[in-house]
């Protein structure tokens, strides 16, 4: 059969060249298509979003939110980690090791029912488990259910001879009941068991205070803070035993470590101007004092503290303003009462002085609170324009841990 060759070629040719067209048809509507969806991109997201509502944002885990709660205690930030914590319970109720950071983290921050509550939760879910009776302990003594915690305390070391962290809450509540060889032996035993435990060198060191043995003391808790660099209250702990040692360098140090921790910690401000107050260093002590009230100005113990500065300065109408403030913001400190009517005193207003020193009078039960007082109304009566001798009330004000 004879086949024209160049026909068939001119066939197959022009089939191509068909296909090339509808190809390249295709891809300019594709193209245009393309470009008019990113052109019109936005408007059409919002439509889609408007239709169908935003993309669902994936739920983290529990272990996830566990995590961050761990990540907020090693930062010192035990409020958000106990809310973590409790976050993370919310998802699985009956993982032990959850409520066991959660208790802790409750009983740390000192709420003794809360924690009392969690500790007694985690004993029914883990009846096996020391954790959840210890922290039981530890409650009960929060709430100075004495008696009850050692009793528990007692039996859980009976049943655990190894968990350290009982024999560190049992020295804390021997401590309280006036067995102090048996706190310290506590106290002793919790750190052999557990030498990485803060609770433990804490409770040892509270032990230790009780006989005495301070310097000891204070190398239990510089250890705790070793292990635990970030929880503000070990610094507070620690310099109160530096003062008590005279060590007042090492105690600013303390307070100046918690401030390099969280800059806005009140309480730190507070006690450095008490300390400062106390070295007679009158400027650097209202600065403390006001910053710690630039941060909170309702913080009682604040207005106290400076109305005493001020006192000391002679700036009597700002003593009486900061003591006024002192005591509209729920402080019963005697301080805010008899030196704001010394104050008065000095401003030459009697007729407000005698009064509230005469109501002074009756909320305190201290000779030396109540000789100033007298003298005060003494001079009122005698003359009111004179000054009170000897030495000012304020000078003898000090900080409280």
């Amino acid at each position: 059969m004879y086949i024209r060759r160049d026909r068939s070629r001119l066939h197959f040719g022009h089939q191509r060249r068909g296909r090339q067209a509808g190809l390249l048809a295709a891809l300019v509507v594709v193209l245009a298509i393309v470009g008019l969806v990113a052109w019109q991109f936005d408007r059409l997201e919002r439509e889609v979003g408007a239709l169908f509502g935003p993309p669902a944002t994936p739920t983290p885990s529990a272990s996830t939110v566990a995590r961050q709660a761990y990540l907020s205690y090693v930062n010192g930030d035990l409020a958000a980690a106990a809310d973590g914590y409790a976050a993370a319970l919310a998802m699985e109720p009956d993982n032990a090791d959850y409520l066991y950071e959660y208790a802790h983290c409750l009983l740390l921050l000192n709420q003794g029912q809360e924690g009392l509550a969690a500790a007694e939760r985690l004993a029914a879910l883990a009846p096996g488990d020391p954790r959840g009776q210890a922290l039981q302990v530890l409650a009960l003594y929060q709430l100075n259910r004495l008696d009850e915690a050692i009793a528990i305390g007692l039996g859980v070391i009976e049943a655990h001879p190894t968990y350290a962290e009982t024999y560190a809450y049992l020295a804390w509540a021997y401590a309280d009941i006036g067995r102090w060889v048996q706190a310290v032996q506590m106290g002793e035993r919790a750190v052999e068991l557990n030498p990485d435990s803060v609770d433990a060198y804490r409770a040892y060191a509270y032990a230790l205070t009780w006989i005495g043995d301070r310097e000891s003391a204070i190398k239990a808790l510089e250890r705790a803070i070793e292990l635990h660099p970030t929880l503000d209250f070990l610094y507070f702990e620690a310099a109160e035993k530096y003062r008590a040692l005279e060590n007042v360098p090492a105690a600013i140090a303390a307070y100046e470590r918690v401030l390099a921790i969280k800059p806005t910690n009140t309480r730190a401000l507070l006690r450095l101007c008490e300390t400062y107050f106390n070295l007679r260093e009158d400027a650097r002590a209202q600065e403390y004092c006001e910053q710690a009230l630039a941060i909170d100005p309702t913080y009682a113990d604040a207005w106290r503290q400076v109305g005493l500065v001020y006192y000391q300065q002679g700036l009597y109408q700002r003593a009486v303003d900061a003591f006024e403030q002192c005591i509209a913001f729920g402080s019963d400190s005697i301080f805010c009462w008899y030196v704001r009517g010394l104050a008065y005193y000095y401003l030459g207003r009697c007729d407000l002085a005698v009064p509230i020193l005469h109501e002074s009078m009756t909320r305190t039960q201290s000779d030396r609170v109540l000789g100033f007082i007298r003298e005060g109304l003494r001079l009122c009566d005698q003359d009111p324009n004179a000054l009170l001798p000897g030495e000012t009330p304020a000078a003898t004000e000090t900080p409280t841990g």
